[in-house]
């Protein structure tokens, strides 16, 4: 979340935002919380998945890795066909620039609504959805054509998401303070969920799909949803004063939750089941967006205000590099190229977008955009189906 962006907020929201700050630490927590001669003596092969997911959702194809149907070029039958191309929103500018990854050059400029935050791939693949936050709009976008949509009407869509088993779209309304169930095509208000935190942002769902945890930006507050019931079941304040929580990622495993805070200038690491108090994991000066390796050992951590980029390895559990853009930048959100080999992530403060080289950090381009370039989307990307945000797939 861009701080700048927001001083162009309604003045209620600055107040709010103040008075929370001043509010001391403390940690709520609520909880509901070959064949032989006799086949008949063969046993029968052990079953792989032994995941009981949230009713509907796709099996979970590795019980160990909930990102196994992410690997290089594995596209979905839906997508295959679909151009490769790089989806930019530009906050201030009111546009989407949208990137030839080939030739690092604009192809075409979409005027979209009032304040575009993110681009977000639908749960079926075959949307994208342009989350024009200020305009109360969501602008579809054709990925085989293209071409933009006619505005569907949504209130206050600062980001927004898809449950597993792909039957509600969760919008995130930040200042309304709500999360909104809706019918995932037509975006019809389901149920509406009220929450007490403030700056309801980013978010990651639990292997089993049954419960997701939600950032609450401008309260420095966790939120965990039970999915199924469209229920918030436990909230907790981060034991950092002035926390400012952003994107959220589960683990391979599924056994964490890795929460990016901007102002704590690092990660929360989480135990999502238990939800008790998280650690932190310092990474660098504006802690900000999460990506996880096509391989599922590596995730990508972009810190924007120092313009560098943390990588942490899953199995050793620890940062092992950090990538240093020439001439500084303020990497933000984005997502890797469905080979793997490119990590895109928008400048939010330099109007530009940076392409980086994942097997060595080097930095491949940079390329001008509009005026506040935020949550860009790398599509198409491998994967079965969309949980939302700028793309991710299980």
């Amino acid at each position: 979340m861009n701080l700048m962006h927001r001083t162009l907020l309604a003045g209620v929201g600055l107040v709010a935002l103040a008075a929370c700050g001043t509010e001391p630490a403390r940690e709520r927590t609520r909880s509901t919380d070959p064949r032989g001669t006799q086949a008949a003596a063969i046993p029968a092969p052990a079953k792989k998945d032994t995941v009981k997911g949230l009713p509907g959702m796709p099996p979970v194809l590795d019980p160990k890795d909930v990102y196994a149907a992410d690997r290089p070029n594995k596209l979905s039958p839906v997508v295959k066909d679909f151009p490769s191309r790089v989806y930019v929103p530009n906050t201030e500018s009111d546009t989407v620039s949208v990137i030839d990854p080939k030739t690092y050059e604009i192809v075409e400029t979409i005027p979209v609504g009032r304040q575009p935050q993110h681009v977000v791939p639908s749960w079926d693949l075959k949307t994208l959805w342009v989350n024009n936050n200020r305009g109360h709009t969501l602008t579809p976008i054709d990925p085989k054509t293209g071409k933009a949509g006619k505005e569907v009407e949504v209130h206050d869509p600062y980001n927004l998401y898809f449950t597993p088993h792909g039957k509600y779209a969760i919008v995130m309304a930040s200042l309304d303070r709500e999360l909104v169930f809706r019918d995932p095509h037509t975006m019809k208000r389901i149920k509406t969920e009220p929450v007490t935190c403030y700056g309801v942002n980013h978010a990651d769902f639990s292997l089993d799909g049954r419960y997701f945890i939600v950032s609450c930006e401008f309260s420095g507050e966790l939120l965990k949803v039970d999915t199924q019931k469209m229920k918030v079941v436990g909230q907790q304040r981060l034991p950092f004063d002035g926390a400012m929580p952003q994107d959220v990622k589960v683990s391979p495993d599924g056994k964490r939750f890795y929460i990016a805070d901007m102002m704590a200038h690092g990660m929360w690491v989480l135990d999502g089941d238990k939800f008790d108090e998280p650690t932190l994991l310092p990474t660098g000066k504006g802690c900000h967006g999460l990506y996880v390796s096509r391989d599922s050992r590596e995730m990508y951590v972009s810190n924007r205000g120092e313009g560098t980029v943390s990588v942490f390895d899953f199995t050793k559990n620890k940062l092992t590099k950090k990538w240093h853009l020439p001439d500084g930048g303020s990497p933000d959100m984005g997502g890797v190229s469905a080979d793997g080999k490119v990590l895109w992530l928008s400048g939010r403060y330099d109007s530009e977008v940076y392409a980086i080289d994942t097997r060595n950090g080097e930095q491949l381009a940079r390329i001008p955009v509009g005026s506040g370039p935020h949550g860009l989307a790398v599509y198409p990307q491998p994967g079965r189906y969309s949980l939302g945000h700028t793309g991710i797939f299980r």
